[in-house]
């Protein structure tokens, strides 16, 4: 028999690392309550480990949960998700208090578009997803951006399961307008109430080797900015460009598998989500 024994094991040090491999294994932020439910411990105990552990550098609050820290050294492939999160929570946060608007990525995968995480601006949330971005991406900046990035056949591909619906009078709904249309917008893509009246968004593409994104912001129709995207395009350029990096760094340094990094930056236990 080992000299480690159950009796040598100390439990709350158990129970922190089941804390961190439920975060770590999740596509979301999760909420105290979520985590408490998730890992079977009380609520109180598992604030106060929650508090411990964001202290220490390994957990992060966020605004809808709390995701890994910088501390956290990637410890299993199931955290790869956690990992990339809190990378990408870093930059759409960086990227919301710039323009002061909800911040969007997206990514293709599985031939799919799909979003993969929010941040919301206090003064500017996001715009209701009354459609699937699945079936919206021909009317949405992020899901304009990602298809101009894809070959004739994979844009012809694509339509052909998602036939362009006209969800406003300003989509565009016809197939060859919309290819035309994607031609052009290899570098910034603009959605002008094409998705929601009331709402616009702007898009820059996501470059990092394994890893097809978007980038996008979400103004108010009546928001001067959308008039001249390019003035805007540029700020969010460079910060797609900070996450390609932060991707890329983190990928070569630990394995040519999918793409993972861990957030930089720190932040307050109080207030944490319940």
């Amino acid at each position: 028999m080992s000299e480690w024994t159950t009796t040598t094991l100390i439990g709350s040090v158990q129970r922190a690392l089941r804390l961190l491999d439920i975060v770590g294994a999740s596509s979301r932020p999760l909420t105290v309550k979520a985590l408490a439910g998730r890992s079977g411990l009380s609520i109180g105990t598992t604030y106060n480990l929650v508090r411990t552990l964001i202290h220490e550098g390994y957990l992060q609050a966020d605004q809808d949960g709390v995701i890994l820290g910088p501390r956290f050294p990637g410890l299993s492939e199931t955290g790869a998700d956690g990992i990339f999160l809190a990378q990408v929570r870093q930059t759409l946060s960086e990227v919301s208090t710039e323009f002061g608007a909800a911040a969007y990525l997206a990514r293709f995968t599985d031939g799919e578009v799909a979003i993969v995480d929010i941040v919301d601006a206090p003064c500017h949330p996001r715009a209701p997803l009354w459609v699937g971005i699945q079936d919206s991406a021909h009317a949405t900046a992020l899901g304009k951006q990602i298809l101009a990035t894809l070959d004739q056949p994979g844009k012809l591909d694509y339509l052909s399961r998602h036939p362009p619906a006209e969800l406003t009078p300003n989509t565009i709904s016809d197939t060859r307008t919309l290819l035309m249309q994607l031609e052009r917008c290899s570098g910034v893509a603009v959605d002008r109430q094409e998705y929601a009246l009331g709402t616009s968004c702007l898009a820059v593409p996501v470059i990092t080797p394994g890893l097809r994104a978007a980038l996008a912001i979400s103004l108010t129709s009546g928001d001067s900015r959308i008039d001249d995207p390019g003035g805007i395009a540029d700020r969010l350029r460079s910060a797609a460009g900070r996450l390609s990096l932060r991707l890329a760094a983190h990928d070569a340094a630990h394995h040519p598998a999918p793409v993972t990094a861990y957030r930089a930056g720190g932040s307050s236990s109080e207030n944490l989500p319940v």
